[in-house]
């Protein structure tokens, strides 16, 4: 799951969005600030703070990737992939997953794709201060408000497959896998309805296991 899927998840069980963004910069452990400052404690060496609810969220968007990358639908969709691509086929199968999505929205959200981007771009913008204790730079909400939404279009996906090849040492790896990546949309759209209502149970799952 890209961007999309982890906001729309990430705002089913009411945290913060800028979480679902942030799970793709956070490198090692994640822990909540200390909150009794009176004792000055300080958090384990190595260890990322975030505020609690950004923490779980962030937390979150590990979970679901873990989900994501066991579920039977997702191991099906990757053995569709010709065998020298499906090294690849877990980064195009999120955006396709995040296009599909984009696509059926109207199936999943009663708000506008429009309206979610948005305000989901501003919650996201206004957490600079998380962004940078993860060595990151928040994306503007115009930008990001653009990026939500341009995955509804087959051009808005040529571009996000580009952008990640070009951060690879190889991007030709990435760009042979996803000639073909079109194909691959209708079986999406199909597992769509399965993977997203097992994602959410297993978000819900987290919530609770960590109340």
């Amino acid at each position: 799951m890209n961007f999309l899927a982890h906001l729309w998840l990430t705002e089913k069980v009411g945290l913060p969005l800028a979480g679902a963004v942030l799970g793709d910069f956070v490198r090692g452990r994640v822990g909540a600030i200390t909150q009794d400052l009176s004792e000055k404690r300080s958090n384990p060496k190595g260890v990322n703070v975030f505020e609690a609810d950004m923490a779980l969220s962030i937390r979150l968007h590990r979970r679901v990737d873990v989900v994501t990358d066991r579920h039977p639908k997702v191991l099906q969709a990757i053995a569709r992939f010709e065998p020298g691509s499906r090294r690849y086929a877990g980064i195009l199968l999120d955006m396709i997953y995040d296009h599909a999505l984009a696509l059926q929205w109207n199936d999943f959200s009663r708000e506008p794709l429009g309206n979610f981007a948005r305000r989901a771009a501003k919650a996201v913008a206004a957490e600079g201060q998380s962004f940078n204790n993860a060595g990151a730079n928040a994306p503007s909400a115009w930008r990001f408000r653009r990026l939500l939404i341009s995955y509804r279009g087959e051009t808005g996906i040529d571009r996000a497959i580009a952008r990640m090849a070009m951060r690879l040492r190889r991007p030709e790896g990435l760009l042979n896998a996803a000639v073909n990546w079109r194909s691959h949309v209708a079986a999406a759209i199909n597992d769509l309805p399965t993977l997203l209502k097992d994602l959410s149970e297993a978000s819900r799952a987290f919530l609770v296991e960590n109340a």
